[in-house]
């Protein structure tokens, strides 16, 4: 089981789901993602993210300022940003990047790469992911895209035990795209903008980001 941490009442959750994490801009909601992330790797699991909107040297800061020892913890990132944005980038032990937001098929093998490689080669069997944002891969592609795309990707998150976070803003899409992108998720973690929570995870106790 993954513990979420005493934000959410240290309720867990069964390996392999993957939890919908929506609210408007500037509720919170990354930070949180992140301090659930960072509550993995105090308890020697894996992190894994994979961001479309900053680049992987402005994620990994912002992680490794949650965490009590940097050095300890086994992260891998895939960066959609750094290429897209035409500066040259080779992949390294931290650190893989897809060409941009677009390239789907490029995030999904880097992905699984990262996978493998905390399985064969770090020993690692619980892993928790993070892919922020949802949003920005629509700002790319259509909706039936993306929903194709992360119905496999959450698909592997699921055959692998792992657990993963997927964020959205709210406020940037129609009520018909979360819905239809709101049915491959198991549970659903909404902030509101003064960090008020709600969620659907069972025993799940919250209040606010902050609290």
């Amino acid at each position: 089981m993954y513990d979420l941490g005493t934000t959410f009442g240290n309720a867990t959750l069964a390996p392999g789901s993957n939890l919908l994490v929506s609210g408007p801009p500037l509720s919170g909601k990354r930070r949180m993602a992140l301090e659930l992330l960072a509550h993995g790797s105090e308890q020697g699991e894996g992190v894994i993210v994979v961001t479309t909107r900053d680049s992987a040297s402005r994620i990994l800061s912002d992680y490794e300022a949650l965490v009590s020892d940097p050095e300890s913890v086994d992260v891998g990132i895939v960066d959609c940003v750094t290429k897209h944005q035409g500066r040259k980038a080779r992949d390294t032990d931290i650190v893989k990047y897809a060409s941009s937001p677009e390239d789907m098929t490029g995030i999904g093998i880097k992905f699984s790469e990262f996978v493998e490689e905390f399985r064969t080669e770090r020993g690692i069997e619980k892993v928790r992911v993070l892919v922020d944002s949802l949003s920005t891969l629509l700002m790319y592609s259509d909706v039936q895209t993306v929903f194709r795309f992360m119905h496999v990707f959450t698909s592997r998150i699921e055959n692998a035990g792992a657990m993963g976070i997927h964020i959205i803003e709210s406020t940037a899409h129609d009520e018909e795209t979360l819905n239809t992108l709101r049915q491959l998720f198991d549970h659903a973690i909404t902030v509101e903008a003064d960090g008020a929570l709600s969620t659907t995870i069972p025993d799940a106790a919250v209040g606010r980001i902050g609290d």
